[in-house]
């Protein structure tokens, strides 16, 4: 593939395209590819060239892969070629139309405004060995007692990003759409997970024995504490609040959790991770969890008021290595 002239500078920074000239042979159109800086494909981005008087001539989305194909002849001469996509910082470059009515623009990278690159979509798994699920309670008005999950399990899926366009708001609500009528992919992303109740642990066998009563997670009743997100809204450069479902004690509620997104990697072991750290608010009361010993001056022993905290690290596909 032939690589675009590159006279045309970059709108925003951190971004690129490849430079050298348009290349004639193997059919007529436009051809390109664009990714992200660690190399995933961009799948809701936009191509559009305009020729010298600042005419519109093309328009086209890139597809799954990132590419970017035309088949009707362009007039020779130059064009400027402009890239963009919600949530990166759009790319400019002038482009060369041989005589063939061809031009290439090579591989287009883009960088993400205000923020690392996003996970590539599909199916990820929560590892639990490398991450970790606490909460932490207030204990005699005075100090606070942490506990955490030893044994739980999820699924994230990042969705596959439909057409946008430049106009596009990269601050629009879940299930937001451009101008195509497209929903922009991080937001229609998903999670699940569901935690063993049983696997609390506060370093304390006695506290741990009374958690798992009728008086606090009953887990006779309710061995599985469920989470089911239904969407997703942006919150700042690589902040997100998820909205979702959460089913605890018999009781199911709508919770938010604010999710900060930390990178993604690969890993010792040939898989790709993603990390993110989430944080909620809950309130004993709302899951029927009513157990209250107040000791002096009427101080509560236990405080009414979780915090919840997640540390997670997801692998890409659809189970962990060596499952």
């Amino acid at each position: 593939m032939g690589r675009a002239v590159g006279t045309g500078g970059a709108v925003g920074t951190g971004s690129a395209v490849g430079a050298g000239r348009a290349v004639g042979t193997g059919g007529t159109g436009l051809r390109g590819q664009v990714r992200t800086r660690d190399g995933w494909a961009v799948q809701h981005a936009v191509v559009t060239m305009t020729d010298m008087s600042g005419t519109q001539v093309l328009r086209q989305d890139a597809d799954e892969n990132g590419s970017v194909r035309t088949d009707a002849a362009l007039a020779p001469g130059p064009y400027t070629v402009v890239v963009t996509a919600v949530g990166y910082a759009p790319v400019a470059s002038t482009a060369l139309v041989t005589a063939s009515g061809r031009a290439e623009v090579g591989t287009v990278v883009l960088a993400r405004q205000g923020g690392v690159e996003l996970p590539p979509p599909g199916a990820w798994s929560l590892d639990p060995a490398h991450s970790a699920v606490s909460a932490v309670a207030q204990h005699l008005g005075i100090s606070s007692v942490r506990g955490r999950f030893t044994e739980f399990g999820g699924r994230i899926e990042i969705a596959a990003g439909a057409a946008g366009t430049a106009g596009a708001a990269a601050t629009g609500s879940a299930g937001g759409t451009g101008s195509t009528g497209g929903a922009y992919g991080v937001e229609a992303s998903r999670v699940d997970a569901v935690i063993n109740a049983a696997s609390i642990d506060t370093g304390n066998a006695l506290r741990d024995k009374h958690l798992k009563s009728p008086d606090f997670l009953d887990v006779e009743r309710f061995p599985e504490i469920t989470y089911s997100s239904t969407g997703l809204t942006p919150a700042g450069p690589d902040r997100w609040t998820v909205h979702g479902q959460l089913a605890l004690h018999g009781v199911v509620r709508e919770v938010d959790l604010d999710l900060s997104y930390l990178g993604t990697g690969p890993d010792p072991w040939g898989g790709v991770r993603a990390a993110f750290r989430a944080t909620t608010e809950l309130h004993r009361e709302d899951f029927a969890m009513n157990y209250n010993q107040v000791v002096q001056a009427g101080i509560s022993a236990i405080g009414t008021t979780l915090r919840v905290e997640l540390d997670i690290q997801a692998v890409q596909g659809e189970s962990l290595p060596g499952v």
